[in-house]
């Protein structure tokens, strides 16, 4: 190995002052620069809105009401006893899913035809096991009694179909 060959191996790119010059003013100038442009990206007011591009719908989103308020007729007619069966209890109670009793089964309803009418009714508006309960929603109290004397009576019960409440004075 020549001496010549010995001292380049030694050396960087660099060789000569300006390349030095150039070199050193680049590893200042450019993170100022990259700062600079961060710095304005952060502060501008153009920045890409978060899933939406109108600011209006989004605050609308985020200060919509928690609930709402639903008035219902109190004087429409009630629905029988089948019509809510129809409507809400098939579901569950046509196929015996979950542990409730089918439609018709006198060996499921025997034991609970053997409490009250009452605690039927109340295990049906309160929810019982499995079942959720059905009271404060579509169907008033009355009407959700009417499909349990449908669906006892169908087992061989002989309830009465409970009658509208009196109105109030």
């Amino acid at each position: 190995m020549s001496a010549q060959q010995h001292e380049e191996a030694h050396t960087g790119p660099i060789k000569t002052p300006s390349q030095a010059m150039w070199v050193s003013m680049a590893a200042f100038v450019l993170p100022v620069f990259i700062i600079i442009g961060l710095v304005f990206f952060v502060v501008s007011d153009k920045k890409p809105a978060a899933g939406t591009t109108n600011m209006e719908k989004s605050v609308a989103e985020r200060i919509q009401k928690v609930g709402t308020v639903e008035i219902r007729d109190a004087n429409r007619p009630l629905k029988s006893g089948e019509a809510v069966y129809q409507a809400q209890c098939i579901a569950c109670h046509g196929a015996g899913l979950a542990g409730a009793p089918k439609f018709g089964d006198r060996g499921a309803w025997a034991a609970r035809i053997k409490n009250s009418f009452d605690s039927l009714v109340n295990s049906a508006l309160k929810g019982k096991g499995a079942m959720s309960a059905q009271g404060g929603g579509e169907h008033n109290d009355t009407e959700v009694a009417r499909a349990v004397a449908f669906m006892a009576n169908a087992a061989g019960a002989k309830f009465a179909e409970p009658a509208a409440p009196a109105a109030a004075k």
